[in-house]
Parts: C-alpha cells; structure tokens; sequence
C-alpha cells in the first residue's frame, strides 16, 4: 500500500482537478512560460533574510547569463550554482527565489541562481553547456567548496555538468539533485503510477523533451545522465526523490549507479510528495523541510571537503 500523499498537497491537487486547471505545457510556449511564472508568483510567500542579494553575469563560452547571488549573513561555507528547473523551457531568476533565498539563509552557503538560456530557442547541448560553464565560472571565482543543484530539468543539468566538470578537471566538491530528469525513457513504473494527476504528467515531460532536444537524440548521455557509462570519480551526490513523482525510479536508478561507481550518495525519499513539491510554498510546509534538510546535507558535505 502506497504511504499518503501530504495533506497539503493533496488538497491542492484536488483544487487544481476540481477547477479544470489545464496542464503545465498547455498552449504555446509563450502562454506556459506566462502561466508557469504566475503560478510560482502565488507560491512565494516570505523572502528569507539574506546578508545580501546580488544581480551577477556569468561568463559562457556562449556568453554572458543573467545570474542572482544570495549571500549568507555569517562568513558562507561554499558556493552553489543553483539551476532552477521547468523542463529546459519554463522558469526564471524570480520563480525560485524564494527557495535560493532559504538555501542560503539556512544553509550558510552563497546560492548563485543561473539563468541558463531555454529551449527551444536554445537547445540540447546549449543549457548542458551554460551549466558547465556556470559551474566552472565559480569554481574559478570563489574560495569556498563548490556545489552545483537543480531541481527536474534543473537537477538534469546539474548532474550533466557533473560529468563534464569531472571530465575537464574542474573542481566539484558536491552535487545535489533535487526530483532530477535523468532519462528520455518515458516507460518506468513510476511513469506509469504518476505519470496523471501529480502536477507533471508524462505527457508534459515528453513536451518537454521535444522542446530540449527538438530532432536530436534525446538518449545522448549528456541530456540522458542516467546512460553516461563512466561514473567513477563524480563529486559527491545527493538525491533527492518524491514518491508521486513520474520521475521518481530515474533517480533511484542514477542513486544506485553512483553508490556501485563508489560515488558517496545520499538519497533523500519524500514518499508524500509530488514533482516540484519545494517551490509549492503556499500548499504546504514540506517544501521547507526538505530545503532545510538539504541545506544541513550541504553544510555538513562541503565542511567535511575544506
């Protein structure tokens, strides 16, 4: 028997359904992105306190991104290049702010919200390019530990430039995958079990992907990590997985393929939680609780790399 849903959740769920609230990717792109960032307006409720909050641009090898740092009030700990999720399309600087604001605040770390540029303006391997680059931007910039997060398609970017920092020999002292995409494959039991009624449909992650990836291959393993062969010497990672989530199994199986690589793996299950649960602010308190429980893995994580 599957555990409970939250109640918080399932309450908005329910209020969603009963309003005949249409799906994420409804309409044209345009009309998601306009939807998406009215949505998150609603969620945010507080805005944590910060020593400070900084508008940044992050060199690329494509140019430069728009970037938001928040600043720690005591001396930071490390330094987190956040990459905000929204499927490669949807999202902005001010849809996770309150999440980074908390992040900082609770975690002692300077959050470095990128924007990435989106598809399908930009594609597949564009966004996976900025992340890298955003990743060693930092790495090169501040005199902390470095960690990249990302929540969905945020957390698929963050674990591409995971390979690609190990790969360059860039410094990586922890990644943190937050209900990750981390494969085309639309066919996994938890695709099937949630993949209708939890907020992100199967149908939206397949737009999704259409979008990111356009005619390419969407099982190259730079868009599709789960299928990278090589896992051995990846920065230490943190999984972070909810059980009414379609993308639930994917990161189980990313978690058990880093734990056999011998990479440190912290999985972190949230059983009554849907996709996108810790920017759902408003619905519920178990967004904060895991944003604070993430924060304390990062504390711990990058005191122990100094």
């Amino acid at each position: 028997m599957r555990p409970a849903i939250d109640p918080g959740l399932a309450g908005f769920l329910e209020q969603a359904a009963a309003a005949g609230a249409p799906p994420i990717t409804a309409g044209s792109v345009a009309d998601a992105r306009t939807g998406n960032a009215e949505f998150l307006r609603t969620m945010r409720t507080r805005q944590e306190p910060v020593r400070a909050v900084e508008e940044l641009s992050v060199p690329t090898r494509a140019g430069d991104l728009p970037a938001r740092a928040y600043l720690p009030v005591d001396e930071p700990v490390a330094v987190v290049v956040y990459l905000h999720g929204g499927g490669w399309v949807l999202g902005d600087l001010e849809g996770h702010d309150q999440l980074c604001r908390h992040l900082a605040a609770t975690s002692g770390a300077v959050v470095v919200n990128v924007n990435y540029r989106h598809a399908p303006e930009t594609r597949f391997p564009g966004p996976a390019e900025d992340a890298a680059d955003a990743v060693a931007w930092a790495a090169a910039t501040y005199p902390y530990p470095v960690v990249v997060m990302g929540d969905s398609a945020g957390g698929n970017l963050a674990a591409s430039a995971a390979v690609a920092s190990r790969d360059a020999g860039v410094r990586l002292d922890l990644q943190v995958l937050l209900y990750p995409v981390l494969d085309a494959d639309l066919t996994r039991e938890s695709y099937r079990r949630n993949g209708d009624g939890y907020l992100l449909t199967a149908a939206d992650m397949d737009w999704f992907w259409d979008h990111y990836v356009g005619d390419g291959d969407r099982f190259d393993p730079r868009a599709s990590v789960l299928r990278v062969d090589d896992l051995d010497g990846l920065a230490p990672a943190v999984v972070l997985v909810a059980g009414y989530d379609p993308l639930h199994d994917e990161g189980i199986a990313y978690a058990d393929r880093l734990a056999a690589a011998g990479v440190p793996c912290d999985v972190l299950e949230y059983p009554g939680a849907i996709h996108g649960f810790m920017t759902l602010h408003a619905v519920s308190p178990l967004g904060e609780q895991a944003a604070e429980e993430v924060a304390g893995l990062v504390r711990r994580r990058t005191t122990a790399a100094v």
